[in-house]
């Protein structure tokens, strides 16, 4: 590995050089934005040459979207600890989606997400097998109890599956106004809500 740029101060390994030409380009999207955020930048805020940067990724768009995936990593982080104390899984549920629905699009990297297109996690790659598995395992961290819903862990794809494809249109298509929060609370309230009140939930009587 050559020792030239890097600001003096080399990497060991190929794992570290990876992960600094991320932080260079997280810094780069959060200066600049990601559509004005090219390779040259990056390879300027490191120091190195566009050379460099390709011998560790093919294209800026898949540098962006390591920036992305670890800012995903520290969103779920964030609306975990949000939950916690919510032991209800639909209240669980729906507050977590009314989390990311508000938080998502004012994190400059996270956001990320909504601009990469096909291969995102809120385009249609939000329903691909590694992303719904994901999900799942998101689901898991949940401070709820989903046996006692009567929700398996083989349901649990499926619902992360129905979760993304609902964030998928709610993300892309917001409100413009703090009222849209409270409606939307009150739809996920009435027609998401129900399907998670588990088996013990009272039924409505038959006409």
């Amino acid at each position: 590995m050559g020792h030239h740029g890097w600001g003096g101060r080399p990497p060991a390994s190929d794992a570290e050089a990876r992960q600094r030409i991320i932080d260079a380009t997280a810094r780069c999207v959060d200066r600049h934005g990601v559509t004005k955020t090219t390779l040259s930048d990056v390879a300027g805020e490191l120091g190195v040459t566009r050379q460099t940067v390709y011998r560790h990724f093919g294209r800026l768009s898949d540098i962006i979207a390591e920036v992305a995936a670890q800012g995903a990593e520290s969103f779920v982080d964030l609306m975990i600890t949000h939950l916690q104390g919510i032991t209800d899984p639909a209240e669980a549920v729906v507050e977590g989606m009314i989390f990311c629905v508000r938080t998502i699009p004012t994190e400059p990297r996270l956001s990320l997400l909504l601009q990469l297109g096909d291969s995102t996690a809120f385009g249609r790659g939000a329903t691909t097998g590694d992303t719904i598995v994901y999900g799942a395992k998101m689901l898991q961290r949940f401070p709820v109890d989903w046996s006692a819903a009567g929700i398996g862990e083989e349901d649990l794809d499926g619902l992360a599956e129905m979760i993304m494809r609902l964030l998928t249109s709610l993300l892309q298509h917001p409100g413009e106004s703090p009222q849209d929060e409270t409606r939307l609370r009150t739809l996920l309230n009435r027609w998401l809500a129900p399907a998670l009140s588990g088996p013990t939930a009272p039924t409505r009587p038959r006409l």
